[in-house]
């Protein structure tokens, strides 16, 4: 098996903007633990939401910009989306196919969103997928929808995942599998 970390949205939008990311706990330190662990042994894709004129991530804007211990730590490549699946509109499936990668790793923000929207476009791809249970984040939502915190959101998202998409793994678990 051939994996590439994916580094999804961790953006100042989710430290300094409108959609502060609050669970789990400890998921910044994770999320760079993983990058650091992976650099030099796979590839890593750090993928770039924006938005040309909407209200968050605003192409060129501060909270657009990536967080800034993820802008100083080494990436293969970086992958600019409009949606949140990462795969739709990009090059990241020709990329990966080039890298000859047959599985990823999902880190970033946010778990029931560009996370979960990622890892299910990678399986209709046939990719493998590895989702990182501490190393992807979420927040409380209110909505028309219903009222959910981001502890039972996150929750919810790992197990939908983990039926039939990917393989939610810890941080812990994960990284000595790139020694192997």
């Amino acid at each position: 098996m051939r994996r590439a970390l994916l580094v999804i949205d961790v953006q100042n939008e989710y430290f300094t903007g409108a959609l502060p990311i609050t669970h789990p706990a400890g998921h910044l330190d994770r999320i760079l633990q993983v990058i650091d662990a992976a650099t030099g042994k796979i590839p890593v894709a750090v993928i770039q939401h924006q938005t040309e004129d909407g209200p968050i991530f605003r192409k060129g804007s501060a909270t657009w910009q990536l967080h800034p211990e993820i802008a100083r730590r080494p990436r293969d490549i970086v992958i600019e989306k409009t949606l949140p699946g990462s795969f739709t509109g990009t090059n990241l499936e020709e990329w990966l196919r080039g890298q000859g990668v047959d599985a990823v790793t999902i880190a970033g923000y946010m778990t029931h969103m560009c996370c979960d929207t990622t890892a299910r476009q990678a399986v209709h791809r046939g990719f493998k997928v590895e989702f990182l249970r501490d190393a992807t984040g979420t927040l409380s939502l209110s909505n028309a929808g219903g009222t959910t915190t981001a502890e039972e959101m996150h929750r919810a998202i790992l197990t939908a995942q983990g039926q039939f998409l990917s393989e939610v793994v810890a941080t812990a678990d994960w990284i000595p599998r790139l020694s192997s």
